[in-house]
Formats: structure tokens, C-alpha cells, sequence
């Protein structure tokens, strides 16, 4: 009889106005705008049926509200490893205005001068990851773009650097896994937004 393997999933919060606007969002402590309110919910239904043996959301309101939404405000609980990327000096800014300045800038090699590196981000990473392969059962997450990106990449053993090669969009459900045993991480699920209205 096989091993059931769990699966993580991964809920990247609904949209803000910086989000909408490409706007480097770190720390900056924004609120979901209507629509991202709304894929919240939908989000929430997408999920309906699923159990899971933990939910941790990012300490920032667009990920903690998207997970109240959702429906998991109740359970979850708040780890600070997934805050998303700290911009430092590129927070509030958006990529073109950056490579006006730096044009062979990007985040995943470079991170962002007064705020972290790829390896300080790859390290918060590597503590949620060793966190959710604790935990008997599946997991969800609440938590930000980039920082979900690293994760992913640090999912598979791979580099932060990687995290390029995986866009997410705003209230977008994701699923990391394994194929046939844990020394087998995989990605299940990418980027997923079929519940997601317009």
C-alpha cells in the first residue's frame, strides 16, 4: 500500500492597488482592492472541500485578509518567514523605472540595495519549507508574489535565482508536492486561476 503524499499548497493574496499598478510591494502594508476582495472569496471556494492539517499566512493584511476570505481566518496561523521580499530602496517602484537606472537589474540575482539579498529571502524559504515537511498532512499558505516564487524554487532544491522562471498571478493557487516519495519534491500545480473572476 502506497504512502498518501501531502501536498502544499501555496495562495498568493488577491490583488492591491500596487499589484495593479507593478509596483514593488515588500513591506508596504496594503489593503485588497474590490476585486481582490472578491477573487478572495473565490479563492475560498475553490478550496471548499479541501482539509488541511495546518494554514500559516504571511503577518501582512493583503495575505492575512485574502486568507480570512478564503475561510481559513479562523485556523491559520501567522509566520513571519512569509512576509514578502523586503525592497529596501525599490519599494514602491516599478521594474522599468529601476532598469531606467540599473538595466541589467533583477531581483532574483541582485535583490534590492537597503533591503534583501536573494540568499536572506532563500533563507526564510528554507525555514517554511523545513516548517510545512514537519507537518503530517497537507498544508496551506498565504503569502506574496516573489517570495512564493523563491519558495518554490527552494521547494525543489534549486537556487533563489530560479524563482524567475515562475510568475504568479494575484489570488492564484499553486501546489507543491512530492511524485512518488518525499526524496521527490515536484511542482503539482501552477499558477492557477480559474476561479478567479474579472
Amino acid at each position: 500500500m502506497s504512502e498518501v503524499l501531502p501536498i502544499i499548497y501555496l495562495a498568493r493574496h488577491g490583488e492591491t492597488a500596487w499589484s495593479l499598478s507593478g509596483q514593488h510591494t515588500g513591506l508596504t502594508d496594503l489593503p485588497l482592492t474590490e476585486r481582490g476582495e472578491r477573487n478572495a472569496r473565490q479563492l475560498g471556494h475553490r478550496l471548499s472541500g479541501v482539509a488541511f492539517a495546518k494554514v500559516f499566512t504571511s503577518p501582512l493584511q493583503r495575505a492575512v485578509r485574502t486568507c480570512e476570505l478564503a475561510g481559513f481566518g479562523a485556523v491559520a496561523e501567522v509566520d513571519r518567514d512569509l512576509h514578502e521580499w523586503d525592497y529596501g530602496d525599490y519599494e514602491g517602484r516599478r521594474t522599468a523605472e529601476i532598469h531606467a537606472e540599473r538595466p541589467d537589474w533583477q531581483l532574483f540575482r541582485d535583490g534590492c540595495p537597503g533591503g534583501e539579498s536573494p540568499n536572506e529571502v532563500a533563507m526564510r524559504a528554507d525555514r517554511v519549507v523545513k516548517r510545512v515537511r514537519a507537518v503530517k498532512g497537507d498544508v496551506l499558505l498565504f503569502s506574496s508574489g516573489h517570495f512564493l516564487r523563491v519558495l518554490a524554487a527552494r521547494w525543489l532544491g534549486l537556487d533563489a535565482a530560479f524563482g524567475r522562471y515562475f510568475v504568479l498571478s494575484t489570488a492564484s493557487l499553486s501546489a507543491l508536492g512530492y511524485e512518488h516519495n518525499l526524496s521527490e519534491p515536484v511542482i503539482r500545480l501552477w499558477d492557477d486561476t480559474r476561479h478567479v473572476g474579472s
